[in-house]
């Protein structure tokens, strides 16, 4: 019971962070920069997979695009959930 409880704690103590205002704000503009550049990655893998698609028929490359999808959803609502923590610290 005790490790469970303990297992809690560090689980919640790694969610969250103990950022300063800097390090929030640098952080935030890391990971816009990392949205911004996931975007055109994802972008040029949808433009190779219709190639692909209309090239060969389908195959893996046509769906390795909805693969990298959620990762850019997670991304948003984590620069999401780091401006709304700024924004209560100003």
């Amino acid at each position: 019971m005790d490790f469970l409880f303990l297992l809690k704690i560090k689980i919640m103590a790694s969610i969250l962070p103990p950022y300063t205002k800097e390090e929030l704000e640098k952080k935030i503009k890391k990971q816009n920069l990392m949205i911004l550049l996931q975007i055109v990655v994802l972008f040029f893998m949808i433009i190779f997979a219709v190639f692909s698609t209309v090239e060969n028929g389908i195959s893996f490359h046509t769906f390795l695009p909805l693969f990298f999808t959620p990762m850019l959803f997670v991304m948003f609502f984590e620069v999401k959930s780091l401006k709304k923590q700024l924004a209560s610290r100003k």
